[in-house]
């Protein structure tokens, strides 16, 4: 007669006939993109409300923009990086370095640290753009960025904010994908109610 730690061995060596095949763990988690990164990238950014502009050459871009900002009526711009502030001068389009946001701010001018293509989002951090308010106080929010700034999957951006900061990262890194948006009172979307409203984004 079997003792009863042997039926329960028994059963448990039993059940191990019931069991799945083990996880495909080299399997990719994500199908793979097959047009050209930026291309993707401005595919998936307009499905959720951002738009994005691609160029061939620098002229080209600030000649849009500057059609951009006369559409909006925008004389209050914000710019806080040196580079961008250079090229801004450059081409003859007025800005302030908003030391005081107030709410006369109609637009802000931004570069960023990566775009994914994968899911059209934005990387950002306070490092590169002088602070954090930049990215949610102006209600127009244009991203001027380059070709090669855009890579395939949100690990390939992390990878890369690591890789160039290393020991010293920004106090904030955050993924901006389309405007600002909430669906909070009565299931209802509202663009732009906890930050921008328009996100457009300038690629050369």
């Amino acid at each position: 007669m079997k003792s009863a730690r042997q039926e329960i061995l028994e059963k448990l060596k039993n059940t191990q006939h019931f069991l799945p095949e083990k996880p495909d763990f080299d399997t990719p988690v994500y199908h793979s993109i097959e047009e050209p990164l930026d291309v993707a990238f401005k595919e998936n950014l307009e499905k959720v409300n951002g738009s994005v502009y691609l160029f061939d050459n620098q002229n080209e871009l600030f000649s849009e923009l500057q059609r951009l900002l006369k559409k909006y009526s925008a004389k209050n711009i914000c710019c806080k990086e040196p580079e961008l502030q250079k090229l801004l001068e450059e081409y003859n389009i007025k800005f302030s370095t908003c030391n005081h946001f107030n709410e006369n701010v109609e637009a802000g001018i931004t570069g960023c640290e990566f775009l994914i293509a994968h899911t059209g989002s934005v990387m950002v951090s306070s490092i590169q753009a002088g602070g954090r308010q930049m990215f949610v106080y102006p209600p127009v929010h244009i991203v001027i960025a380059q070709k090669k700034q855009v890579v395939d999957y949100l690990e390939s951006a992390y990878s890369g904010i690591a890789e160039k900061y290393k020991n010293n990262l920004p106090s904030l890194v955050t993924i901006i994908t389309g405007p600002s948006r909430t669906a909070d009172i009565e299931k209802t979307l509202i663009l732009g109610a906890h930050g921008p409203k328009e996100l457009h984004v300038f690629l050369v």
